[in-house]
């Protein structure tokens, strides 16, 4: 199940979603994410499935990675489906046993929720495939200079959690190890009650947070040696440029998005 989890793993390709400017992709993302919570319409998904297939395409991605990253969240979709399907009340009745029912206004939010949590996760790591994490941090860095005039620390701020976005292959894959070390010494992970399986996880935890100590403190001396003070005078290798692609992309999104803004208008 861990080495299913892809969230801030880039994937190196020569397509028209790479070689967006990241502040683009950034912002398009966000309005993304946006829409699909906003919209209470089913054109509202409809539009968010279409966007999601067509960036997948145009990333040159295989989707067996999108789903790949849904996988480790099946679990939360379920809990979140049955948790809207039984305690939500309105609509026709479907089914009735005690205090549990089953309406149509259940079934609408629980399929809504399920298809709105699978875009949010297939168009997040579209951001993170295809961005790589330097040019992440300078686009965040460069979406949040105007907050420098406010001597709020713009480009430590955009380091950390390009860092912490950087590492989560990192330690899941150092967990990995850690697991297949304990089974191997004969640590029994996978059976017995909640509170044993809890209990079989400290000898995992443990060797896992000195591990990320530690590559704290190598990555932390590294920075160190290299004469690394912040971003006061930092120059870079590559400047970000947007093109025509860029502007073309954000306005479909734009359309996207007031579409949805007219449905919920007209639903109202």
């Amino acid at each position: 199940m861990l080495n299913d989890i892809t969230l801030g793993q880039y994937f190196p390709m020569k397509s028209v979603v790479h070689r967006m400017d990241a502040r683009f992709k950034i912002v398009i993302t966000l309005l993304y994410l946006v829409m699909l919570f906003w919209g209470q319409h089913i054109w509202s998904l409809v539009a968010g499935l279409l966007f999601t297939i067509v960036a997948t395409l145009c990333s040159k991605i295989p989707p067996k990675m999108i789903l790949k990253s849904i996988k480790p969240i099946v679990p939360i979709l379920i809990f979140t489906g049955l948790l809207n399907l039984l305690m939500l009340d309105g609509g026709e009745v479907y089914w009735h046993w005690h205090f549990l029912k089953i309406t149509e206004e259940g079934v609408q939010t629980s399929v809504f929720m399920i298809v709105r949590i699978c875009l949010l996760i297939a168009g997040t790591s579209l951001l993170t495939y295809t961005t790589s994490p330097i040019v992440l941090t300078d686009a965040i860095e460069s979406l949040l200079s105007p907050l420098k005039k406010l001597k709020m620390p713009v480009h430590e701020l955009a380091m950390m959690m390009t860092i912490a976005l950087r590492f989560i292959p990192t330690l899941i894959e150092e967990t990995s190890k850690i697991m297949a070390a304990q089974k191997a010494r004969g640590a029994d992970l996978e059976s017995g009650s909640l509170v044993q399986r809890a209990q079989a996880l400290v000898p995992i935890l443990i060797p896992l947070f000195v591990s990320a100590f530690r590559r704290a403190e190598e990555l932390a001396l590294a920075m160190e040696c290299r004469c690394y003070h912040g971003g006061e005078g930092r120059t870079r290798l590559r400047k970000l440029q947007s093109g025509l692609r860029d502007y073309v992309a954000l306005a479909l999104m734009l359309l996207l998005f007031a579409a949805v803004i007219v449905l919920n208008t007209m639903t109202k």
